[in-house]
C-alpha cells in the first residue's frame, strides 16, 4: 500500500475509533509501530486533532472536532458549494458563524488557481441578497443543538405583553426575509409555537427536571403534527393577485396553502389556528389590494377594525 494511500485510510480509521493504540494501528495496516508513530505525526500536521494519553492504559484519542477524508469535487461542484457558502455572509448571526468562515477560507485556499480565478470574477456578478435587518440573534446554536439533542431550553421571551420565562423544546430553526425563526414545542403553552429568535433575551439548558418530550420524528416539515386535536382552526380563504402570490411565496407558514392559477394569480385555502387570526389580519392588510380575505369571518372583522382605528388615527 501506498503511503498516500495509507495515510488516507489511516485518516478515516481514527476518525472511526474513539480510542486506540499504536500497535493496534500498525497490526490493522501491517506496518511497524515506528511507521504508524511517523504517520500519525503527519496526520497531526494536517490538522487532525489527536490526542494522546501516556501510562498503562494510555493511547491516542481523537478530539470532537474530527477532520473529513479528502473529497473530490468537479469544478462546477467546487463553484456552485463555495457559493453556497458565500451567501451566508449577509446573516450576521449563524448558529455556525465562525465555522461557515473558516471552512470557505479553506475550501478556497485549496481550490487550484483557475478555478479561484473563476469565482473571483463571479463574486460580484452573483449575489444572493436579503433584508438588512438590526436584529439580534445570540442563541440560535443553543436553540439548534436542542432540536438535535432533544433538549428542554429555558428562555426569557419578550412579546407584546412583555418578558416572560418559558420552557421550550426546539424542533428546529430557519432563516426568512434576513430573521430567525425557532418553532418548539411550548411546555407553558403544550404546543408548538414559532418565536421569533431576536426576542429571545436569554436561553440555556433547563435544570429543573423537567422530562423532554420524544419529538425524534417531528422537523420543521411536519412540525404541525403536534398541534393538539383539540385546538379550534378555521378555513381560511384568500383571494391573491399575481404581486399578491409573490408576496406569499416568501411567507414560511403559507406553503402548504398556497395555489397558482396559469394567469398568475392564486388563492390561499386551508385549515387555521384561530389563535393566528391578529397575526394573519395585520399580514393581509399589507398586502392591501393585493389580497381579499374571504373567510373566515372572525378574520374580516378584525382587519376591520384594524382598518378603522387606523382611519380613526389619520382623520
Amino acid at each position: 500500500m501506498s503511503k498516500s494511500k495509507r495515510l488516507m485510510e489511516l485518516m478515516m480509521t481514527v476518525n472511526r475509533k474513539k480510542k486506540f493504540t499504536v500497535k493496534e494501528l500498525a497490526t490493522e495496516f501491517n506496518v511497524s509501530t515506528r511507521t504508524i508513530l511517523r504517520d500519525l505525526q503527519e496526520l497531526s500536521e494536517l490538522g487532525v486533532p489527536l490526542y494522546s494519553e501516556v501510562g498503562p492504559h494510555g493511547g491516542y484519542q481523537v478530539l470532537n472536532e474530527r477532520i473529513l477524508p479528502p473529497i473530490a469535487f468537479t469544478e462546477e461542484e467546487a463553484v456552485a458549494i463555495f457559493f453556497a457558502c458565500h451567501a451566508l455572509r449577509h446573516y450576521a448571526y449563524l448558529p455556525f458563524e465562525t465555522e461557515s468562515s473558516s471552512a470557505l477560507s479553506k475550501f478556497y485556499f485549496y481550490m487550484s488557481g483557475d478555478v479561484r480565478d473563476r469565482i473571483d470574477e463571479m463574486k460580484n456578478r452573483i449575489d444572493f441578497v436579503i433584508p438588512s435587518r438590526q436584529a439580534k440573534f445570540p442563541y440560535l446554536s443553543i436553540l439548534l443543538d436542542g432540536a438535535i439533542r432533544q433538549q428542554v431550553i429555558r428562555i426569557e421571551y419578550e412579546s407584546r405583553d412583555g418578558v416572560s420565562a418559558r420552557l421550550i423544546q426546539p424542533v428546529g430553526i430557519f432563516a426568512s426575509s434576513g430573521l430567525w425563526y425557532c418553532s418548539a414545542y411550548c411546555f407553558l403553552r403544550e404546543d408548538i409555537r414559532l418565536f421569533r429568535c431576536d426576542r429571545i433575551r436569554s436561553a440555556a439548558e433547563d435544570t429543573s427536571g423537567t422530562q423532554p418530550l420524544d419529538l425524534r420524528h417531528l422537523h420543521l416539515g411536519n412540525r404541525e403534527a403536534l398541534i393538539p386535536a383539540e385546538q379550534e382552526f378555521t378555513n381560511l380563504y384568500v383571494e391573491l393577485s399575481e404581486e399578491g402570490v409573490q408576496k406569499c411565496e416568501g411567507e414560511y407558514w403559507s406553503s402548504t396553502k398556497l395555489h397558482r392559477r396559469e394567469d398568475g394569480t392564486g388563492w390561499l385555502e386551508g385549515h387555521m389556528p384561530k389563535r393566528d387570526i391578529p397575526f394573519l389580519a395585520q399580514f393581509f392588510i399589507g398586502l392591501g389590494v393585493d389580497a381579499t380575505v374571504k373567510s373566515p369571518p372572525e378574520l374580516v372583522d378584525d382587519m376591520k377594525r384594524r382598518l378603522a382605528e387606523m382611519m380613526a388615527r389619520y382623520g
